[in-house]
């Protein structure tokens, strides 16, 4: 381990939606650094099936950059399309794992659970590094594992800010710019329809108290389903499915229109491709409506709950377009998005550059550049 320069090892051990997160700065890494070695540790055969096509098409496998499997490794042969699988338990993965990296001079993740290992063996010598995965009000800022790692990388000013005023950090933080931004496997819209209309993402979150489903959601899928001036997205939280198994029913009995593109499972759900597709939001807390704002467009916020929003310190991105607090109004809301955008759209910028920062192409760059010089580069 004298003067570091040892293997980098990134962890893809949690969901899926953490991977175009992650992803981008391993294979920036890979880019910038060739002589550094790089691992990858891979908790299923979903993750492992994505990350080992992507390194292929980019000419970046072995042996400079192996996908391992990590202890506990599930293979789930039946999915096929980047579906979220089954992980194995997370602490006893985590525990079997810190064997293999001894060898390692920097440990890179993007969820806390990881930084389970340095908070429990505070003597190892690896560097751990953790990337968000999000941005916006809704994120945990003050969790004392952070108080392990080496470094955080955060989207943008604010955040950093955030961060160091939870308390948990100290000053251990960098900007990079929103790193899912530079993610270069997202579907294209035009393979989503045939016709081509403006397309409504409807997406509603996954957390009973933050999200629309449970009062309107069953409803606006059959307003969005019996219309045919726009096409649809459908895709919720793919965490909603385990609080409300009955939405594969509900989707299924619309997923046959041409004009509906219904998804549960795929990785399309979350690596941007729909954010990106869209050109009005539709949805309550998600925090992909931060990702959607990256362009500004017209946005539709659904507060089935009628709370005071505006009391709250978790629902400011919904100052970016029309609150909507009854079921009868939200199709006239849709119509007019486009006509009352103006008013939101220097909000929008400022809420996308307050939370995100840059969003263009560097961020995983300057996340290698701090990776690199944790390593001793």
């Amino acid at each position: 381990m004298s003067g570091r320069r040892g293997r980098v090892a990134f962890l893809f051990l949690g969901e899926t939606l953490l991977i175009p997160h992650l992803y981008p700065i391993a294979e920036a890494l890979a880019e910038m650094a060739p002589a550094l070695p790089i691992d990858i540790w891979v908790s299923t055969s979903v993750h492992e099936g994505l990350i080992s096509g992507w390194l292929a098409e980019a000419g970046l496998g072995e042996p400079r950059v192996r996908v391992r499997r990590a202890p506990g490794f599930r293979d789930h042969p039946h999915l096929t399309k980047g579906e979220n699988p089954p992980i194995p338990a997370k602490l006893p993965t985590l525990a079997r794992l810190v064997p293999h990296l001894l060898g390692a001079s920097v440990v890179v993740c993007a969820e806390q659970t990881s930084l389970w290992i340095p908070t429990a063996l505070p003597f190892l010598r690896q560097r751990f590094v953790i990337t968000a995965h999000g941005a916006g009000s809704i994120n945990d800022r003050i969790d004392r594992r952070r108080s392990h790692a080496w470094i955080h990388l955060l989207p943008s000013i604010f955040e950093a800010d955030e961060m160091v005023r939870g308390g948990q950090v100290g000053s251990r933080v960098a900007v990079t710019g929103y790193v899912k931004a530079a993610f270069r496997g997202r579907t294209d819209r035009s393979a989503l329809f045939e016709a081509d209309r403006p397309i409504i993402l409807y997406t509603p979150h996954w957390q009973k108290y933050r999200s629309s489903w449970w009062e309107w959601g069953r409803e606006i899928v059959a307003m969005l389903a019996a219309q045919d001036r726009y096409n649809v997205i459908i895709a919720p939280h793919q965490r909603l499915v385990e609080k409300d198994p009955a939405i594969r029913e509900v989707l299924a009995g619309v997923a046959h229109l041409p004009h509906v593109h219904a998804d549960l499972d795929s990785f399309a759900m979350v690596d941007g491709s729909y954010t990106a597709a869209a050109d009005i939001y539709l949805g309550d807390t998600s925090s992909q409506v931060l990702e959607f704002l990256m362009r500004p467009r017209p946005c539709v916020f659904l507060n089935a709950q009628k709370l005071d929003w505006r009391a709250t310190d978790d629902h400011g991105f919904w100052e970016c377009g029309e609150v909507i607090e009854a079921l009868a109004d939200v199709s006239a809301a849709i119509d007019r998005a486009a006509e009352v955008h103006p008013r939101f759209a220097e909000t929008q910028r400022e809420c996308a550059a307050l939370t995100m920062g840059d969003t263009g192409p560097e961020a995983p760059v300057r996340a290698a550049r701090k990776i690199m010089e944790a390593a001793g580069l």
